[in-house]
């Protein structure tokens, strides 16, 4: 599965539309990483259990539009976006999303 944030894949036809895809998952902090990723906050720096968790989130969600994408017998997903947003204090939704399409 090719995926792209561009409207085409370079070197290949989109020859039919699919639909629109989308992966997403919602992740919480837990407790743990709160304690010892506050004391880092205090320290300054990166917050590397926190960028872990995105990037884990990210993965999920993606992996779940390419799912999608698969399921409708998709070559490519194209103009991928990624947003997110706050669903609760300690909870955030990751939304991976495009349009599905057979190439040539």
């Amino acid at each position: 599965m090719q995926l792209s944030n561009t409207d085409s894949v370079a070197g290949r036809e989109v020859v039919e539309t699919l639909g629109v895809v989308r992966g997403n998952t919602v992740r919480a902090r837990n407790v743990g990483r709160d304690i010892t990723q506050g004391l880092r906050n205090l320290a300054g720096g990166e917050l590397k259990g926190y960028t872990e968790l995105m990037t884990d989130a990210r993965d999920e969600a993606q992996g779940r539009m390419v799912q999608e994408a698969e399921a409708l017998g998709a070559d490519a997903v194209v103009n991928v976006r990624f947003t997110t947003s706050s669903i609760a204090e300690s909870g955030a939704e990751i939304l991976a999303y495009g349009t599905a399409v057979r190439l040539r």
